[in-house]
């Protein structure tokens, strides 16, 4: 039976992100709703000496724009926030080797979007990860009305019979309307994470995956769930 996933792109998301990627054979980048400021689409937390710092990349979005319309307001940010890594994972087991991943990315000028510049950093962490789930657009598929109606749409129209879902939607996705259209759904669990080797201080579960990468390299796998299946 087939999975998938509906998600907004985020900027080097938590570990959970990739987990719930894992955990289906489709997932769909929904990037064409509102874009919403002070939110996870353009910036991540990272932790340094003195506590959480946040990574934002500036852009120039109104209220009415949607994510995948979203550009930077200058693109000074990625040397930035290149050198606010070097400073503060440098000492990092597996620092070179992730960065040289993200580097090219992060510095590349020809990048415009918010959308390209979020997506293109998720592949690459998760061809790192050794994660196959096929990513696609909700563009590629065209949208309907009505929020779980289009997310009912999206899965049938990719084959799927389950659709998996983070916590948060739980406020306003209509269970029923899955439940007529014979699609199962699942709640996945960011729960029972294992702690890390970690720099600075006390442990924090809720910084980008950078943070467990450079840290812990190839062996990130061991503390994430979808190894195991767990969900």
């Amino acid at each position: 039976m087939k999975k998938v996933a509906i998600l907004q792109s985020n900027y080097i998301p938590w570990k959970g992100y990739f987990d719930l990627i894992a955990s289906v054979d489709e997932f769909i980048i929904y990037d064409e709703v509102q874009y919403t400021k002070n939110d996870w689409r353009n910036r991540n937390l990272i932790k340094t000496p003195q506590g959480l710092k946040w990574l934002t990349i500036p852009v120039r979005a109104d209220s009415n724009r949607a994510i995948k319309d979203v550009v930077f307001s200058n693109r000074d940010w990625g040397g930035l926030h290149c050198q606010t890594l070097h400073a503060n994972y440098r000492r990092a087991k597996y620092f070179d080797e992730i960065f040289g991943l993200i580097e090219p990315i992060l510095i590349d000028s020809n990048i415009k979007t918010l959308t390209e510049v979020n997506v293109l950093l998720i592949k690459v962490i998760c061809l790192y990860l050794k994660i196959n789930t096929k990513i696609s657009y909700s563009w590629d598929y065209g949208l309907i009305e009505g929020k779980t109606e289009r997310l009912v749409d999206l899965s049938k129209k990719t084959e799927a019979s389950i659709y998996v879902s983070g916590p948060s939607a739980k406020n306003y996705i209509d269970q029923k309307i899955f439940q007529h259209a014979g699609i199962e759904l699942q709640w996945f669990n960011y729960c029972d994470y294992k702690e890390y080797p970690q720099l600075w201080g006390d442990f924090e579960h809720a910084v980008s995956i950078l943070d467990l990468l450079f840290n812990c390299g190839q062996n990130s796998s061991h503390y994430m769930r979808f190894i195991n299946d767990s969900f």
